[in-house]
């Protein structure tokens, strides 16, 4: 599906067959040296993996959630979860490729991402969990209209599928976005 606010970029659901590259394109945004190329890196705080081939599995297969696909002359540039849960979404697995942030990509997904929730399930409120530390990202959605509430639940320590930890402080903050 072509967007008319974002000429050049197609947003699809993802299929088993763009699992390889979407974990690639998660990983590179967050991990490792290459992630250094955008600001969302988090490879000061977390070594090791972000995600796997079977954890974007079961966001595409899993019931009531999508793995949003953003394509740019027909490469993989950006994507997002979205899960149905209720009375509202959940967004996650937000990537954005290093050598394509800072250009307004970022904005355009996550308003799609909202217009879609809003539009196929008719949800009123869009929800996310960001590591508390990462102050850039926050502030960086706060500028999109979502709001910290000071919930907080447990960085998944011991598991190293989400990452090596390299601070002993780390946790999620839930940020809040009422849908217009």
């Amino acid at each position: 599906m072509h967007s008319a606010a974002a000429p050049g970029l197609t947003f699809r659901d993802a299929t088993d067959a763009d699992v390889d590259a979407l974990v690639a394109l998660i990983e590179s945004a967050y991990r490792g040296d290459d992630s250094r190329a955008g600001w969302t890196t988090e490879a000061d705080i977390l070594k090791g993996q972000r995600t796997d081939p079977e954890g974007v599995v079961e966001v595409i297969e899993s019931p009531g959630s999508r793995l949003l696909t953003v394509e740019r002359d027909g490469r993989i540039v950006a994507c997002c979860q979205l899960e149905h849960r209720g009375e509202y979404a959940y967004f996650g697995m937000f990537a954005v490729s290093p050598t394509q942030q800072g250009a307004g990509l970022g904005k355009t997904v996550i308003a799609e991402a909202e217009r879609q929730a809003r539009e196929t399930w008719g949800v009123s409120e869009m929800r996310m969990t960001v590591i508390s530390v990462r102050e850039d990202l926050i502030a960086w959605y706060e500028r999109r209209g979502y709001r910290r509430t000071g919930q907080m639940s447990p960085f998944p320590y011991g598991d190293e599928r989400f990452g090596i930890p390299q601070r002993d402080d780390l946790q999620f903050e839930l940020l809040v976005k009422k849908l217009g």
